[in-house]
């Protein structure tokens, strides 16, 4: 038992110091590059962002079965242009639960008609990683074979990281942001929110639908990408209407020196989280793949050290198996639990599991933040350093308190199975009794090979082990 306790605390040590010095790198990269402010934000809109635009519609769809229809429905609508922007696409992709229709069907009969472009990360440099670029290239050929959609491949990218936004414009006027890729590599994102058991690992994702000012901030982010992938320059989006009455900022992660247009890069998805969760008073609810940035752990552990009141509650849903970096995200799980051994209550963690004969996990893929009903943002940016740090990614920020609690209340109650009214109390004590109820149960379930009777399960955490934090020892060596 002494010799286990002294590897621990060895492991712990280590882990730390490696943690440290990833923390003191990225701050002297984003110094030189003047955009400290990213780190230092603590209230309010992102500064190294474009500004907050007023007068928009913001439509929150949960899970891929909504998401996609309605991307489908607009792509339909189309009268003049569709762009998308994706890690990934599959040619062979169904955006509808009752139709054989793929997503190159969809474009290719559009693109006799009107401007349609895909534009698509290259693929991973070696097979190693995949996609590859080989793959990616077979994928390019299968949309433009015999059909006018236009296909542009980005291969701007830092060493070991992507392009990892999911974006779709239409006509220039509508916008879809959000984490839903258009394929089914690595699982297939056409799920419901009761996610059923299917055979098949399960889907949670979520993505917004944008109307309004904001839109021209999305297509100007595209027109910057495929000018500086092709050399052509696209039509200036055109002038949007008042569409709504939300507030919205869209920002991103676009790393310095990958496109000439943008040689300073922006970390602005970086500032927003820093800044929001800093500011919180009662409620973090995150929802996201990985968890394992130490710029956003430490300021969730010094929420739960020094809380701000005796009902502030942190809640997060992750994978129970992300596909890779897992031992990372638990050794901060386990780092959370350890800055509430006082008051265990503050924290939770949990994971999703389909019901039935056939259960598979529901895999987290949603990139969602919330705090004190008050700020939301929704995109593709996972809460570790590829995605705020190396990788291309977009996210959508509101500080609207009715789209905020709304978007929540509609999450938990998919969560926990239940009538949205039931969710609408406090959401502290909805976490003390019926999250954490629930999701101990279903854990102790399991422990004893018995049949779940809920979707909803706790994640156990791991001791931060030194050998399994890849992630901020991979931006360490690649950031350069």
């Amino acid at each position: 038992m002494k010799g286990a306790d002294l590897g621990n605390r060895i492991d712990s040590f280590v882990g730390a110091q490696m943690e440290r010095q990833t923390v003191a790198h990225h701050r002297r990269r984003l110094t030189k590059l003047g955009h400290e402010r990213a780190l230092r934000a603590e209230r309010g809109w992102a500064t190294t962002a474009p500004a907050p635009r007023h007068g928009n519609d913001l439509e929150v769809l949960l899970d891929g079965a909504e998401a996609l229809a309605k991307i489908a429905a607009t792509i339909e609508s189309a009268r003049s242009s569709v762009w998308l922007a994706g890690w990934f696409f599959s040619p062979e992709f169904r955006l509808r639960e009752d139709s054989e229709r793929t997503l190159r069907d969809l474009l290719a009969d559009l693109a006799g008609l009107l401007d349609v472009r895909l534009l698509a990360w290259a693929g991973a440099p070696l097979p190693l990683f995949h996609p590859d670029r080989s793959q990616v290239r077979k994928m390019r050929d299968e949309f433009a074979f015999g059909t006018r959609i236009r296909v542009a491949l980005d291969a701007h990218e830092r060493p070991l990281h992507c392009h990892h936004e999911k974006l779709v414009i239409v006509d220039g006027k509508v916008a879809f942001v959000g984490g839903i890729d258009l394929t089914s590599y690595a699982g297939d994102r056409l799920d419901g929110g009761e996610h059923p058991a299917r055979g098949s690992l399960g889907w949670h994702d979520a993505a917004t639908r944008i109307t309004g000012p904001a839109v021209a901030d999305v297509a100007e982010h595209y027109r910057l990408r495929w000018h500086e992938v092709t050399g052509e320059q696209l039509p200036e989006p055109p002038v949007l209407a008042v569409a709504g009455a939300t507030e919205l900022q869209i920002v991103r992660t676009v790393p310095e020196k990958i496109y000439d247009a943008l040689p300073r890069g922006e970390f602005s998805i970086l500032e927003s989280y820093l800044a929001a969760l800093r500011s919180a008073e009662r409620l973090i609810y995150l929802e996201n793949q990985f968890l394992w940035s130490p710029e956003i752990v430490e300021v969730l552990e010094d929420k739960l050290r020094n809380p701000p009141g005796e009902r502030f509650r942190l809640l997060v849903l992750l994978p129970a198996k992300p596909n890779n970096g897992s031992d990372d995200t638990r050794g901060q799980l386990g780092r959370l639990a350890a800055a509430t051994s006082a008051a265990p209550g503050r924290f939770l963690a949990c994971t999703l599991h389909q019901r039935g004969a056939d259960a598979k996990p529901v895999y987290v893929h949603a990139k969602i933040g919330i705090v004190d009903d008050r700020w939301l943002t929704i995109g593709s940016a996972n809460l570790n350093e590829h995605s705020l740090f190396n990788d291309t990614e977009m996210n959508v920020v509101c500080a609207d308190p009715e789209i905020a609690r709304t978007t929540r209340l509609r999450l938990w109650s998919e969560h926990l199975e239940c009538p949205i009214e039931d969710v609408a109390g406090d959401p502290a004590e909805l976490i003390d009794t019926r999250w954490r109820p629930l999701a101990n149960e279903q854990l102790e379930l399991r422990r004893q090979g018995r049949p779940y009777t809920h979707r909803l399960h706790a994640l156990p955490h791991v001791s931060r082990r030194a050998n399994a934090l890849r992630g901020p020892l991979s931006g360490l060596l690649v950031d350069g």
